[in-house]
């Protein structure tokens, strides 16, 4: 091996060259040399294992090692003799230089450390991509622990580092470092908020990804794509992209439709206001006119036959609309709503179906339509719930009845 170290040297000096030019044209020599042989070695393992680990992804069931080829496993494998065999043969190439080799040697070191992050990185990627393969954890936060875990380890790997160039023990190193912890906690503090709402969304199952979530304070409305360590992205119906910070999915406030898109259907929840003066008892000629609506016919014969017997029983002066018991177009309206909603096509008839009136406002009397659309597609979903408004508000005529509406220029020209 001691002629290894001077290979080029007595041949330089033979050929007359200073003593010391010839050390260090033997130094860079033996370097060229180092060097040629790593490249050459890194490239036939490279090769090897690449070449052992395609044919092995095509034969197993499994996509995990056709993972780790993606995510470069055995390519950040391949560079971990090499590096062995620089660290074995680099105090013979800087053997008459010791300041250049305890460098070089301490610069090999600290690559060691990122080299061995790379192949971890390379790994929890691949076991991530995994995980996220099988159904019952895809929609599962993965992306924050792997997130976690590489922090640390960055960490790790940065303080050995230092610890390496400044020729500090590991654990002295880490005595020292506890002093500056505050300085490290404040630096850090986003990335302890989102590891712990990391925890307490996956824990409580708060939001997956997939999940359509609505956050006003954002401005975000659409599905959730993405659950980092520090982020949520959302990508929105418009097809923009809302980031929000995680630890916000604990601290605020946000509607998850998930409940909504699980269920039978989609929930219609509007009302129709209509004018309270248009609001009155109907006469015998008048809910006989109505019986000509096929969908409440039935009901105002069993109805009318009702009132008329109990009218009879009280002996009610009908000369007078007020006494005893009447029909009001609103009610019959109402009625007719609830049957015509009870019979669409589009309405889930296994979910709550109700027409109701609310209190009264200064813009007039609410009759509210609260459903289920079968179908829970946003724009099926609003093209039924127009259908059904469309024919209400056309449908309020013929029971005399009117819509509210503020009035507008229009209004005062034709009063005058």
């Amino acid at each position: 091996m001691e002629s290894f170290k001077h290979i080029f040297y007595d041949f330089l000096v033979n050929k007359g060259i200073s003593n010391e030019a010839a050390a260090y044209l033997n130094m860079v020599m033996l370097l060229l040399v180092l060097i040629i042989i790593i490249f050459i070695v890194d490239f036939l393992i490279r090769r090897i294992l690449i070449s052992a680990f395609t044919q092995f992804a095509v034969r197993s069931k499994t996509n995990f090692d056709d993972l780790l080829l993606t995510n470069k496993v055995p390519r950040n494998v391949a560079h971990i003799i090499p590096l062995l065999i620089a660290l074995e043969f680099v105090p013979d190439v800087f053997a008459d230089f010791g300041s250049f080799e305890f460098v070089v040697e301490k610069g090999l070191k600290v690559f060691a450390i990122v080299l061995t992050l790379w192949i971890v990185r390379s790994l929890l990627n691949t076991l991530k991509d995994y995980l996220k393969t099988l159904p019952r954890l895809k929609d599962k936060p993965i992306d924050s622990y792997i997130q976690v875990f590489m922090i640390f380890a960055w960490l790790g790997g940065i303080m050995s580092a230092i610890a390496i160039i400044t020729d500090i023990p590991f654990l002295k190193f880490l005595t020292g470092l506890g002093a500056i912890s505050a300085v490290v906690i404040l630096v850090f503090k986003d990335t302890i908020l989102g590891f712990v709402a990391s925890i307490q969304v996956s824990i409580n199952d708060m939001v997956r990804i997939g999940d359509w979530i609505t956050f006003e304070k954002y401005g975000a409305d659409g599905d959730v794509t993405e659950i980092n360590l520090a982020t949520v992205k959302v990508q929105n119906w418009d097809k923009t992209i809302t980031t929000i910070p995680t630890y916000a999915l604990i601290s605020d406030s946000f509607k998850n439709w998930r409940g909504m898109t699980n269920s039978g259907g989609r929930r219609i929840k509007r009302a129709l206001h209509l004018k309270q003066e248009s609001i009155k008892y109907l006469t015998v000629e008048e809910v006989d006119s109505l019986k000509k609506i096929q969908l409440i016919s039935p009901y105002l014969e069993s109805r009318q036959k009702d009132i008329n017997v109990f009218n009879t029983d009280i002996k009610a002066d009908k000369s007078l609309l007020l006494n005893g018991r009447n029909l009001t177009n609103i009610g019959i309206f109402r009625k007719y709503v609830q049957t015509y909603i009870e019979k669409h096509s589009a309405i889930n008839k296994d979910m709550t179906i109700m027409v109701r009136q609310l209190a009264p406002t200064t813009q007039g009397l609410p009759i509210e339509i609260y459903a289920f659309s079968s179908d829970k597609r946003w724009a099926n979903y609003e093209y039924i719930m127009a259908d059904i408004f469309d024919h209400m508000i056309a449908a309020t005529r013929y029971f005399d009845l009117e819509i509210f509406e503020l009035p507008t220029g229009s209004s005062f020209s034709q009063q005058q």
